[in-house]
Parts: C-alpha cells; sequence; structure tokens
C-alpha cells in the first residue's frame, strides 16, 4: 500500500537502505508524499522504532501534514515521534536537559516581537546612543552571530565591528542569562552547545536517532546543518530532501551551501532526483528549466511532466503599472467569467511596493482580494498583552513582561515613576517584581497593587483550567473592559475571545496525547520524556514557537495577492507575476554580486513553478515607485526563457513574431520617454480613472483604459485615460513611436485591436 502510488524515482528513495541520501526534489515532484512514506515505510518494515526518528520540518504546519500522512498509512503512537521545525525540537531538548543547559526549568522563550522590545528596553536603562544604530541593527548583529554558533566571547575582534555592537551584544546576552530568557536564536545555539560540550549526552543522541529525516534542506542554516551533524552516529541514516533551485531564503541566513557539502560529507554521491511533476503543463516547466540552467554550481535536475504542454505563457507589456494593473483586472473579469475559482489566482509581486496599484485597480472593480501574510495571531497587540500577564503567572520575575503591561490597561503609573522602578531594581540587583513594594509615591502603590493583581492571577491559576484562567486573566487585567469600551476596539476583543478558543483546543490536543502516567498527574502537569511542565508553559511555548511562522487565513473567493517570497510552497492554477523588469525583478539591490543575482533567478523559478495550468508575466515600461515615475527595461530573466514556450503581448495583444516585435518594442519605449513631470501628472489621473471613468461609449463604439488602439497617423498606442463622455468623449493615449497624445474619440479614427 504504502509503495503503490509512487512512481520509480519516488520508489528507490523511499526504500534506500540505512545509508545518508540526499533527494533533490524539483517543484512539484511529490516531497511531502516520499517524506512520510519514507517514514512509514522504515515503521512498516520493522526497520526502527517510532522513537528512534527524527523528523525535521520548517512549519509546524509541515510536521501536521507529515503525521496525518502518516496515519493513513501506518498505525502508531505519534507521542513518541520526535518531529517538528528546529525551535520546536531544540525547544523539546532543553526542556529535558534544562540542567545540563545552564537553564531553570521555567526559562521562557522570547519571540522576536518581544525580543525587539526588550533590546529597546536595555537601550533605555542603559542610556546607549541610538543614534548611530536602531533597535533591529543591534537585534540583526547578536541574531546573526548566534545563528553562526558565535557567543559575545567568540566574536573575532580583528573584524572591523563597531565597539557599539560588541557592547550590547554583551549586554543582551548578560541580561537574558540572569533572566532566564530564550530567543529563537538562543534556541539553537543552546542546543548546538548542549550537545557540543557534553559527550555522553551527544552519545546517547547518537545511538538514539537511527533514522533522521529533514525538509527543505536548501532552507537550513549554518548551526542548523551544524547541529544535525552532532546528532549524526556511526549508524545514523540522514535522508536530507530539498531543492537547491527553490532556495530563496539567504536573507534570513539560509546557506545553498549546505546542500553540495551535505553531499560530498555524508551521501558521497547517494543522490536521487525527483524530476516528474505532477503540478504545471510542460510550457510552464520548460519556461522554469530554461531560466535557472543560468544559475552555476547547480546540483541540476529537468522538470518534466505527462500532463502536456499546455497553454503558451502570456508575457505582456504594458505602458504604465497603471495600464498593468488594469489589464491584469480585465483578464481576471474574463477567467472568472469562464468558471475559474477567485481563490486558485494569485498575482505575485517582486516587493510589497507593487502590490498598492494592483490593489486599488481591484477594489475600484469590486474585485475580492486578500493580501497574503497579514499580521499573525499571535503576533497582535491584544493578544501579546494577554500572553504578557500570563507570562507574570509562570514566572513573576519576568521583566520583560512585567514592563509590557504594568501600566496597560494604564493605572496611572507615569514614565518618570517606571524609570525610578528600572533603576531601583537595576541598583538592587532586583527583579521588578521584588523591587515593587519599594517604589515610593502615588506611582508606587499603582505597581505594589499591579504586583498583587499578578499575585491573584498566580493563587487562581493552582485552581482554573487553562482556558478558565486565560479568561479570567482577561477581565481581571481589565483588558476585557478597555477593549469592550471602545467600539473600534470591537475586533480587538474579538481576538482576545479567540485566545480563549485557542487554549481550549490547546487543551483537548495535550489531553488527547496524554500517557496514562500523565493523568495521575495533577491536573496542571504533565510528564513528557522527562519534562516537568504545566499546561500554561506549554501553550505560552507553543505561542512563542507559532508566532514565528507564516499562517495563512481564509481566503475563499478572493483573489490572492502576495510576494514571490511568500508563495513558496503555494501553488494556484492561475498565477500572474507582475513587474518583471530590470531593477525590480532582478531587484536593483541583487544585481551587484553573482549570488545576489542568482538568488533572484531562483526566485524567478519558484514564481514560474507555482502555476498549474496558466502563467502570465507582465511588465511595464514606467512604474511610478517612491513618488518618482521610473522608466523600465523588460528583465534580463524574459531574455533567458526559451522563447518557444511564450507568447508576447502589449496589454493583450498577441504578436505573432514573438522575437522580432519583443525587441523593436523595447526599442521605440526607450526612445519616447515623456517629460518627467507631465508624467507625473498623468499617473495622478489615471490612478483617479481607474476607479471614475475607465470606460467610454462613443458611437456605439466601446474604448476602455489599457485598450491596444491604431491611428492612421501616430500608429500603435495603448488607451491610458479616458476623459468627458459622448460627443465631448476624449482618450489620452501611449502611442509607441510617438509618445502621449490626447484625442477627441468622435474625430479620431481609431481602429481597437483584438
Amino acid at each position: 500500500m504504502i509503495l503503490e502510488e509512487l512512481n520509480k524515482a519516488q520508489k528507490e528513495a523511499v526504500t534506500l537502505d540505512s545509508s545518508h541520501a540526499l533527494i533533490l526534489a524539483g517543484a512539484g515532484s511529490g516531497k511531502t508524499k516520499v517524506l512520510a512514506s519514507r517514514l512509514a515505510w522504515l515503521l512498516d518494515t520493522n526497520q526502527v522504532d517510532v522513537s528512534n526518528i527524527l523528523a525535521v520540518t520548517f512549519t509546524n504546519k509541515a510536521a501536521r501534514e507529515m503525521i496525518s500522512r502518516v496515519l493513513k498509512m501506518v498505525n502508531i503512537d505519534t507521542r513518541r515521534l520526535w518531529i517538528g521545525t528546529f525551535h520546536s525540537l531544540c525547544h523539546r531538548m532543553l526542556r529535558i536537559h534544562c540542567n545540563e543547559a545552564h537553564l531553570s526549568k521555567d526559562f521562557q522563550i522570547i519571540d522576536t516581537s518581544d525580543q525587539i522590545s526588550l533590546i529597546k528596553q536595555l537601550i533605555k536603562i542603559n542610556n546607549i546612543n541610538d543614534s548611530k544604530y536602531q533597535p533591529r541593527d543591534f537585534q540583526r548583529f547578536v541574531n546573526s552571530n548566534k545563528e553562526n554558533g558565535v557567543r559575545y566571547v567568540s566574536v573575532d575582534t580583528r573584524r572591523s565591528y563597531d565597539r557599539d555592537l560588541l557592547d550590547f551584544y554583551k549586554l543582551y546576552e548578560d541580561y537574558c542569562f540572569k533572566n532566564n530568557l530564550v530567543d529563537f536564536s538562543e534556541l539553537l545555539l543552546r542546543c548546538y552547545e548542549l550537545l557540543k560540550y557534553n559527550d555522553n549526552l551527544r552519545g546517547y543522541y547518537n545511538d538514539k536517532f537511527s533514522h533522521i529525516l529533514i525538509d527543505e534542506f536548501q532552507d537550513t542554516n549554518k548551526l542548523q546543518y551544524n547541529w544535525i551533524g552532532l546528532l549524526i552516529g556511526r549508524q545514523t541514516s540522514v535522508f536530507a530532501v530539498g531543492d537547491d533551485d527553490q532556495s530563496i531564503y539567504a536573507f534570513r541566513g539560509a546557506n545553498i551551501d549546505n546542500m553540495s557539502s551535505f553531499e560530498k560529507t555524508y551521501a558521497k554521491g547517494s543522490v536521487i532526483r525527483l524530476e516528474q511533476n505532477y503540478r504545471s503543463f510542460g510550457h510552464i516547466l520548460g519556461a522554469a528549466n530554461s531560466l535557472i540552467k543560468h544559475n552555476k554550481g547547480r546540483l541540476g535536475k529537468t522538470l518534466w511532466t505527462d500532463q502536456g504542454d499546455g497553454e503558451l505563457i502570456r508575457v505582456v507589456e504594458s505602458s504604465s503599472d497603471v495600464g498593468e494593473a488594469h489589464w491584469i483586472v480585465e483578464e481576471i473579469r474574463n477567467l472568472i467569467r469562464k468558471g475559474i475559482d477567485a481563490s486558485s489566482i494569485a498575482v505575485l509581486y517582486r516587493s510589497n511596493m507593487q502590490s498598492r496599484v494592483i490593489e486599488h485597480a481591484l477594489f475600484s472593480s469590486n474585485i475580492s482580494y486578500t493580501v497574503y501574510g497579514g499580521l499573525r495571531f499571535f503576533e497582535r497587540q491584544e493578544v501579546k498583552h494577554a500572553l504578557a500577564y500570563l507570562r507574570l503567572v509562570v514566572n513573576p520575575n519576568d521583566d520583560n513582561a512585567w514592563l509590557r503591561v504594568v501600566n496597560f490597561p494604564s493605572r496611572g503609573i507615569g514614565a518618570r515613576t517606571i524609570e525610578n522602578h528600572l533603576e531601583l531594581a537595576r541598583s538592587n540587583n532586583l527583579s521588578l517584581r521584588d523591587s515593587a513594594r519599594y517604589v515610593p509615591g502615588k506611582g508606587g502603590a499603582s505597581i505594589s497593587s499591579f504586583s498583587s493583581l499578578i499575585d491573584d492571577l498566580i493563587i487562581n491559576s493552582n485552581r482554573l483550567t487553562l482556558p478558565e484562567l486565560i479568561e479570567y486573566t482577561i477581565e481581571r487585567s481589565g483588558l476585557g473592559s478597555y477593549y469592550k469600551s471602545e467600539k473600534d476596539l470591537q475586533d480587538r476583543l474579538e481576538n482576545l475571545k479567540e485566545l480563549i478558543t485557542a487554549a481550549t483546543v490547546f487543551s483537548i490536543d495535550e489531553k488527547c496525547d496524554s500517557t496514562p502516567a500523565n493523568n495521575s498527574l495533577s491536573m496542571n502537569s504533565n510528564i513528557d520524556d522527562g519534562i516537568i511542565s504545566t499546561p500554561l508553559l506549554s501553550f505560552l511555548s507553543n505561542a512563542s514557537l507559532e508566532a514565528n511562522e507564516n499562517i495563512s487565513g481564509d481566503h475563499a473567493s478572493s483573489i490572492q495577492l502576495m510576494t514571490v517570497h511568500a508563495s513558496k510552497g503555494l501553488e494556484f492554477k492561475v498565477v500572474f507575476i507582475t513587474g518583471v523588469e530590470e531593477g525590480l525583478f532582478p531587484h536593483e539591490n541583487s544585481m551587484s554580486e553573482d549570488s545576489g543575482l542568482e538568488e533572484e533567478r531562483r526566485l524567478m523559478y519558484v514564481a514560474i513553478t507555482r502555476a498549474e495550468e496558466k502563467l502570465y508575466i507582465s511588465m511595464a515600461n514606467s512604474r511610478m515607485l517612491r513618488g518618482q515615475v521610473r522608466y523600465s527595461s523588460s528583465s534580463r530573466f524574459l531574455d533567458e526563457i526559451d522563447m518557444n514556450h511564450i507568447q508576447w503581448s502589449r496589454s493583450g495583444a498577441i504578436y505573432k513574431n514573438n522575437s522580432s516585435r519583443r525587441f523593436k518594442e523595447k526599442s521605440s519605449v526607450e526612445h519616447t520617454k515623456p517629460n518627467q513631470n507631465n508624467l507625473v501628472n498623468n499617473y495622478s489621473s489615471n490612478y483617479s480613472s481607474i476607479s471614475s471613468n475607465k470606460r467610454s461609449i462613443v458611437n456605439d463604439r466601446l474604448f476602455s483604459i489599457g485598450q491596444s488602439v491604431s491611428h492612421n497617423r501616430f500608429g500603435d498606442g495603448i488607451i491610458v485615460k479616458l476623459i468627458g463622455s459622448g460627443s465631448s468623449a476624449q482618450a489620452q493615449i501611449n502611442f509607441q513611436n510617438h509618445g502621449m497624445k490626447t484625442l477627441a474619440l468622435t474625430v479620431a479614427k481609431l481602429e481597437v485591436k483584438n
């Protein structure tokens, strides 16, 4: 059953012997299916016990998907399986071995937002001059060093680091050590050090994990790669699955060289290529293959399909970003009329700033759309306030959480009082909570009252279930009343209610996962692999881990708008890739070095391979960015795509001779750039015209913005603006060889081009 639906290459990968192997899994080649089948096959053939498998994914969602697939093939106790993200697995290991890791058993995880808050706090209380560096500069420096396995004492001082950055790293590190705080980078580094400097513990895990399966291997950073290396024992088999052609997260620390390093060091030539694509038609794959072959040093593979060629890729050139947006909207209308569901259509862009014009056009046309990747639930302000109160229940000495809510909702505690409170705690080497009773004055009385509130929450945590505790905290803290009092804050109140729902679901999941031994314990504690924890601590840890993931919502019946980065791992029947112009895609910041340009090419490859049936690629000759009109030429990536797979158009008018037409068009545009100030004014008018005057009927003929027309004197052009109506109707037309002209529609003999 496990092997029945696998193709030859997939079956070869799934049934490999117990040796290291690199699986090059192309886009749409069934990567998750192979990983789940490999895990199920190992268990079904009794080659390994479930507790001796470590499966690493990059999101909790991917871990749940893998477990779901495995359970359909074999019946196992998933509680004994070590599966999850790098962060969650390191968190699990640190909870078990907190003493060896020099952490207290109730150490707190701080997410990215909490880390920034802490950095701002340290800047303030230590009077650090922040004119030179912003808090995020310090954050990047700290995290970058940690992700490279470098503590403050190990920073190479021969490099030209600014002393301010180094001093802050030490300050931040000391504070976190003292207050038992662990950020996301620290989870990995602390766990790496735990194994590196403890021979007995490392030996135990070398023997324990006989099989390690890793998903999205191309996205691993240096520290993650080295952590895996410490887990590999003499009898360990590593099954690494990834695609070097889809490595697009260098800015997050992903190291594409990890794949070739693994192949040389561990796999030693044992590489299986999954090249049969089950997602896209042939022309789409042909375009992707011809593009990506321009990258050097690839491990190499060629995607293919037995589904046929499908339609040619439409490459569409518009005179401006307004015309591009209008053309996209009109094409989307046509697709929906033909029965294609809106939610299966995606509009991709390289940079978020591109979305504004597209959103405006969609909104004005009453087409529902969703911008994918909005603010995540556990990152919302009101939710983080509630979680801060709960963190104080677990650890009343959590200064970061204390500062977040000591005066929220307002308790009349001024900034001066808080500064005195901080100074008092620091000078006496106390936590804010322990120093609360010593703060003088009226503000001090309010701080003492807040401390009593936290005591009350702690007392009630011993008698309430997790959902009841959260509900009680929301009301007792005043958060409920605060958000209930303002009409425009009702959405925030609903989010707080949803937090209670999240706790209820979490509690049900925890009960389903509990063992008989767990049930003999208090309602407020459980044991898992030696971890003694409360439901609240587990919930807070889970919330911190999930806050670091990109979770999508319900986007039914809406066009999906997103960056290309956000689209990775997704697929759509119809995809529009917009703004494919030099300096935009590839991005201008990437073009100074080969590695940057190659990553941009991989990003374009990812964008192309999101499409199942139809793919459109669009560009504009001019675009309004940061308040300035910028003139563009088509991206070099379009030059690199095999012309046999594409069909060139200009806002809908198809050119039969793709190649010659394209270069003629580019040449003419470069020689007809209108005056900058005039074009800015034209853009301003064009934006308003999309919502007010998009079409005009003259002498029973329909004219619309973005329409291709021909004039007996000026030649071919695109309508970019319609003015007036009836007998006084005029059209502003951008002609290829004569620039912008305004013509009276009742007089001009315009031919509408199909």
